[in-house]
C-alpha cells in the first residue's frame, strides 16, 4: 500500500526536481518544431506520390521503402547507440534531414519528379528516420528530472496528437501551393531543431562506462557491434518483465496494423463521403488522447494500481477497437474516444516504466529491439489483414485480430503479473 510518507517524498522530489530544466526545454521545443513540420510534409508526400503515379502498387511501394528500413536498421543503430554520443546522432540526423529535404524542395519547384529517385529518396529518409528514433528513444530519458517519468511521457503523447492534427493543414497547402514549399518548410523546421538540440548541455555518462566495459578487448568494429547486438536480446530475453511487455506489444502492433488496412477501405466502401466519416470517427480517439495526455500531466496514477490499470486499459482496447465496424457511428465515436484516452494511459505507463528501468548504457539495444518488434508486427498484420479480407468479411478480421491482442494481454501480461508489476508499480 502506499503511505502518506511515500507520497510526501513524491511530492518533494518534484519540487526539488523540476520537469522543466533548460535541457528538458529545449528537447521539448525541438521536438515540436520537428515533428509538425515533419507530419505536414509526410502527409503531402503520400498524397503527391498517389496524384503523379494514379498507381495504388505504386503507392504501397512508395510505403514498404519507408518502412522496412525500421525491421533492420534498429538492431544495428541501438547497439552503436549505447556507445557513442546520442544527442551528436540526434542533432546531426536533423542537420542530414534538413539537408535532404532541401535538396528535393528544389528539384520539385523545379517540376522535376522522378518515382524511381524519390523512391530512393524515401528508402535515405526511412533508414534515418529508424536511427534517430531509437537515438532520441534512449536520450530523451536522460533529460527528465526524477520523479517526473510520467508527467513528461504525457506530453510526449499530447505532442504526437496535435501533429495529427497537421493533416488537414498539409492538405490544404499542398493543394494550394504544391509539393516544394512544404518541403522547404520541412527542411527549415529540421535545422532549426537540429541547432536548439546542440543546446542541450546533459552529460552522457554511460559512454565512459561502456568504455570501461570493454577495455583489453581485442574486437574489430564489426564483431563489437555483433556481440553488442547479441548481448543486447541477451539481456531483453533475461528480464522477464521486459519480454513480457515487448511481446505483448508485438500482438498490440499486430492488431494495429488490421486496423490500418481494414478500417478506411470499409468505412469508403460502405458509406457516402465514408473518408469524412473515417476521420470523424478516429478523429475522437485524438481529442481522447490529447484529454487523457493532460490528465496524465496533472495527476499522477497511484503507484500500486499502475499494473492493474495497464492490463484493464490492454483488454479495454481490445475489445473497443474490435467492435468499432460493428456499431452506429454515433457508438463508433465514443468508444473511439474512449480508445485515445486508453492509449495514451498505455503509453505513459509503458514508457516512463520501461524507460526508467532500462540501465542507460542498455537503452539504445532495448529500443532497437522493441521498435523492431513493433514493426514486425505491423507489417505481418498488414500483409495478412489484406488477404484475409479478400476470403472474409472485413469487420470480422478486424475483431479477430483484436481479439488476438486481447489473448495476449491476459496471457502475457497477467501471466507474468510478477515480473511487469515488478516495473509498472515504481514511482517514477
Amino acid at each position: 500500500m502506499e503511505t502518506n510518507l511515500s507520497k510526501e517524498i513524491s511530492k518533494e522530489l518534484t519540487v526539488k526536481n523540476p520537469l522543466w530544466t533548460r535541457d528538458f526545454t529545449i528537447i521539448t521545443i525541438g521536438s515540436v518544431v520537428s515533428m509538425l513540420g515533419n507530419s505536414m510534409a509526410g502527409f503531402a508526400m503520400s498524397l503527391m506520390v498517389l496524384d503523379f503515379t494514379g498507381s495504388t502498387m505504386l503507392y504501397a511501394i512508395y510505403l514498404m521503402t519507408y518502412t522496412v528500413p525500421q525491421l533492420l536498421v534498429p538492431i544495428f543503430s541501438g547497439a552503436i547507440l549505447d556507445r557513442f554520443s546520442r544527442k551528436k546522432m540526434i542533432y546531426t540526423l536533423d542537420f542530414m534531414m534538413g539537408g535532404l529535404y532541401l535538396l528535393m524542395a528544389i528539384l520539385l519547384t523545379s517540376g522535376w519528379f522522378s518515382f524511381p529517385i524519390f523512391a530512393l529518396f524515401s528508402l535515405t529518409v526511412g533508414s534515418v528516420s529508424s536511427i534517430y528514433m531509437v537515438a532520441y528513444d534512449s536520450f530523451y530519458p536522460l533529460l527528465i528530472s526524477e520523479g517526473n517519468y510520467s508527467k513528461a511521457y504525457s506530453i510526449a503523447s499530447v505532442l504526437e496528437t496535435l501533429a495529427v492534427f497537421m493533416v488537414p493543414v498539409a492538405t490544404f497547402f499542398y493543394n494550394m501551393f504544391g509539393m516544394g514549399p512544404l518541403m522547404m518548410a520541412n527542411a527549415v523546421c529540421f535545422l532549426v531543431a537540429a541547432t536548439l538540440e546542440m543546446r542541450i548541455e546533459a552529460e552522457e555518462k554511460y559512454i565512459e562506462k561502456q568504455k570501461k566495459s570493454i577495455e583489453g578487448e581485442n574486437l574489430g568494429h564489426v564483431q563489437r557491434i555483433l556481440v553488442d547486438i547479441k548481448e543486447g536480446f541477451r539481456y531483453l530475453f533475461s528480464e522477464k518483465g521486459l519480454l513480457a511487455i515487448a511481446l505483448y506489444f508485438l500482438f498490440s502492433n499486430i492488431a494495429g496494423g488490421a486496423s490500418n488496412v481494414i478500417c478506411l477501405p470499409y468505412f469508403k466502401s460502405n458509406f457516402p463521403n465514408g473518408e469524412y466519416l473515417f476521420m470523424c470517427i478516429f478523429g475522437m480517439a485524438f481529442v481522447g488522447r490529447g484529454i487523457g495526455g493532460w490528465f496524465h500531466y496533472r495527476k499522477k496514477l497511484p503507484t500500486k494500481y499502475k499494473f492493474y490499470i495497464a492490463l484493464v486499459v490492454y483488454i479495454m482496447l481490445g475489445i473497443c477497437e474490435g467492435l468499432y465496424l460493428y456499431t452506429p457511428v454515433a457508438v463508433a465515436m465514443v468508444l473511439s474516444f474512449l480508445t485515445g484516452i486508453g492509449g495514451v494511459t498505455s503509453y505513459t505507463i509503458r514508457i516512463s516504466s520501461t524507460q526508467s528501468y532500462v540501465p542507460d548504457e542498455k537503452k539504445g539495444r532495448f529500443n532497437g529491439a522493441f521498435q523492431v518488434l513493433s514493426t514486425a508486427g505491423t507489417l505481418f498484420a498488414e500483409l495478412m489483414a489484406g488477404i484475409l479480407t479478400v476470403y472474409l468479411d472485413e469487420r470480422a478480421v478486424l475483431l479477430l485480430f483484436e481479439m488476438l491482442a486481447v489473448v495476449a494481454a491476459i496471457v502475457i501480461i497477467g501471466g507474468n503479473k510478477k515480473y511487469v508489476k515488478a516495473i509498472y508499480n515504481r514511482n517514477m
